[in-house]
């Protein structure tokens, strides 16, 4: 078995990086034999050199994004977690939210994003609200549904042990939300990125949305995928950050794996 896993881990890492060599050749050669033309579609070289040229603006830009995005994110978590245990608690209280929380998703955030703007200004606080809107509900409603998931036997023979409710959520519905907890919050760590570009579209000073903005006005294209590329591996960092802090917290997830 463990011999095998080294090839096994090998060919995960290998498959997807030929797919996006292959890719990237594919997106060159179209472009190069005038298939597509290059003031529409910029060549992935073209695309790496406006990365490089470009590298100390978009990390100035990179900053103001990640702080918005990390503050929408964390008051989301935050916020996210109090309703999900008012609703799990207070029976009244979930049938009350829980149709408004769904309603609010079908709302689209480039909808609510100028009204933001509109009435918080230019700065800061509508890019991190509109955060907060679009990370709120995957955590809600994966830490209610890994609360409800908990078998009501343990609970019951919890409750003949003389366990308080503390000790009921503390040791049986916290662990049994975890896993589903931390799923929700790889969803939410991709919307805060994308939640706050979209804000910073429609007005600001700096973040990438605002580089976007400008580049896309003087018809840059290639600078256009180099801040796809940034937002993309921001993307992507984050969600590696939430599996590390999973692994970390879960530690018996990593026992179970090990006996498989």
């Amino acid at each position: 078995m463990a011999a095998g896993s080294a090839p096994s881990r090998v060919r995960r890492v290998l498959t997807p990086l030929a797919t996006i060599v292959a890719l990237l050749l594919v997106w060159q050669a179209v472009v190069d034999f005038g298939l597509v033309p290059n003031f529409l579609l910029p060549t992935p070289v073209q695309v790496v050199q406006s990365l490089v040229e470009d590298a100390p603006l978009l990390a100035s830009h990179l900053v103001t994004t990640l702080g918005e995005a990390a503050a929408g994110l964390a008051a989301g978590v935050a916020l996210g977690f109090v309703f999900a245990v008012l609703m799990d608690r207070f029976e009244g209280f979930y049938l009350a939210f829980e149709p408004l929380m769904t309603i609010s998703q079908t709302i689209p955030t480039v909808a609510i994003a100028p009204l933001l703007v509109l009435w918080l200004g230019y700065g800061a606080l509508p890019k991190v609200v509109l955060v907060i809107i679009s990370t709120f509900f995957p955590i809600t409603v994966s830490l209610v549904s890994g609360f409800r998931s908990v078998d009501p036997d343990a609970i019951d023979l919890m409750r003949t042990m003389n366990a308080s409710r503390w000790q009921i959520f503390w040791y049986a519905k916290l662990p049994a939300a975890a896993e589903q907890f931390f799923s929700g919050l790889k969803i939410s760590a991709t919307y805060a990125i994308v939640g706050a570009v979209i804000a910073e579209w429609l007005g600001g000073n700096a973040g990438l949305g605002v580089y976007m903005t400008r580049v896309r006005k003087s018809f840059s294209y290639d600078r256009m995928f180099a801040a796809i590329i940034v937002i993309s591996a921001l993307s992507l960092a984050l969600m590696k950050l939430v599996e590390l802090a999973q692994r970390v917290l879960m530690p018996w997830k990593r026992a179970e794996g090990k006996q498989k």
